[in-house]
C-alpha cells in the first residue's frame, strides 16, 4: 500500500474505512437495535471491496507475494507480547483472589 504504484485515492480510501472501523463514530448508533449493527456489517465490507477493487490486479499480487515472503523468512515475535499479556492476566487473577480471600474488617 506505501508503494507508488498504488493511487492515492485507493490509499485514502483506506484510511477512511480503517478509520471508520476503529472509530468510535457510526453513521447510525449501535443502540438502535439491529439496524445499528446492520451499517458496520454492510458498509465495512463495501469500503474494503472497493480499495481491493481500486488496486490494480497485478499489484495486488506483488504485494500478496512480497507478505508472503516476509512472513516467511521473518516470523512474527509474538512471544514477548503472550508473556506481557499472560503475566497481567496473573497479575490480576492474583490481586483478585486476595480481595476476595482478605477479610474486612468492620
Amino acid at each position: 500500500m506505501r508503494g507508488p504504484r498504488v493511487s492515492w485515492f485507493a490509499k485514502a480510501l483506506a484510511a477512511i474505512v480503517a478509520g471508520y472501523a476503529f472509530g468510535p463514530i457510526d453513521l447510525i448508533p449501535d443502540l438502535i437495535p439491529i439496524i445499528g449493527y446492520l451499517d458496520d456489517a454492510i458498509l465495512l465490507p463495501l469500503g474494503i471491496l472497493l480499495v481491493i477493487h481500486l488496486i490494480s490486479a497485478v499489484v495486488f499480487n506483488d504485494l500478496r507475494q512480497k507478505a508472503a515472503t516476509h512472513f516467511e523468512t521473518k516470523k512474527p515475535q509474538i512471544k514477548i507480547a503472550a508473556v506481557v499479556i499472560l503475566l497481567i492476566w496473573l497479575l490480576l487473577a492474583v490481586a483478585a483472589l486476595q480481595f476476595i480471600v482478605t477479610p474486612t474488617t468492620p
